[in-house]
């Protein structure tokens, strides 16, 4: 006999994230798997079969969800460090008005919500919460999440991705993620560019391996500090060399962080979780295509 329907929300679910983790979760049975997005960055070509979308800002979650989630993954935020300078009102409207609603919405709903925080409040012994909109709006909304499970009782786990690559992701426009750019301009035959000084240490992390994570703190998590990223960490300069291209550096930028601090204590001690996948392997798979 199956176990009574699950019914999830995924905020962000046509996003390159969200997508994924959607994928995962209609394989169950039992889930019943809603989307919110107002398609900022998600994309109608990333929609998984067997799931539900509706289109919406997050402020506007308690009109367009009538159900009761059990379990809400709020992956629907502004998500770019450097680009947030120039769009502080999309950051405020989508990571603080938003997040705001999503949390009364848990409140109401006793739904658990699994928060997607960022590593940059990590970065540079702390300081990279602060060095810009985007890092600032995250790190503050961490604290709100957890206010919100002593003030109200909100069940929630915090889950800390790390510079996450693979299919699906945003490979040009204002948008593009750095391994999405990379490997487009790579099989373009064009010219690596690089913010400079290229030495910025990142700890990227395999979209199948994020997925497992989320997954492992939606079933089992509680709390804060469950960091989801591969131990391996390369400088942006020597991902590029992987490549083979022709390297070009561009003038230095606002928000860019020189390093973060990873820290996987409790998804690898009480969740088993570790990143099984390669950065370089991927890099080989992309090259061979190529051939």
């Amino acid at each position: 006999m199956n176990t009574e329907q699950k019914t999830i929300l995924v905020t962000g679910g046509a996003g390159f994230i969200g997508s994924h983790l959607i994928e995962r979760l209609v394989a169950d049975p039992n889930n019943r798997v809603i989307s919110l997005d107002n398609y900022f960055t998600g994309k109608e070509e990333n929609h998984i079969q067997g799931a539900e979308y509706r289109r919406g800002h997050t402020k506007d979650i308690e009109k367009l969800i009538p159900e009761t989630p059990d379990t809400l993954y709020h992956l629907g935020e502004y998500s770019r460090v450097e680009k947030s300078f120039d769009d502080v009102s999309k950051v405020l409207d989508m990571n603080v008005v938003g997040t705001f609603s999503v949390l009364e919405f848990c409140r109401k709903n006793k739904s658990k919500i699994i928060y997607a925080g960022s590593s940059t409040k990590f970065a540079d012994g702390g300081m990279g919460r602060d060095q810009s909109p985007y890092a600032w709006s995250k790190a503050t909304n961490t604290e709100l999440v957890r206010n919100y499970g002593e003030w109200f009782g909100v069940d929630y786990a915090i889950s800390y991705f790390y510079n996450v690559y693979g299919g699906r992701e945003i490979s040009s426009g204002d948008y593009a993620t750095l391994m999405g750019i990379f490997k487009e301009r790579y099989l373009s035959g064009k010219v690596l560019s690089i913010v400079s000084p290229g030495t910025q240490q990142r700890n990227f992390t395999h979209i199948d391996d994020i997925v497992n994570g989320l997954q492992m703190v939606g079933e089992k998590g509680h709390g804060d500090e469950y960091g989801l990223g591969a131990t391996e960490s390369y400088s942006i300069l020597d991902i590029a060399k992987m490549f083979g291209s022709t390297i070009e550096m561009l003038p230095e930028r606002p928000g860019n962080r020189m390093g973060s601090k990873l820290d996987i204590h409790r998804a690898t001690q009480e969740l088993g979780w570790n990143a099984e996948r390669k950065l370089t392997d991927y890099v080989e798979e992309i090259k061979r295509s190529k051939k």
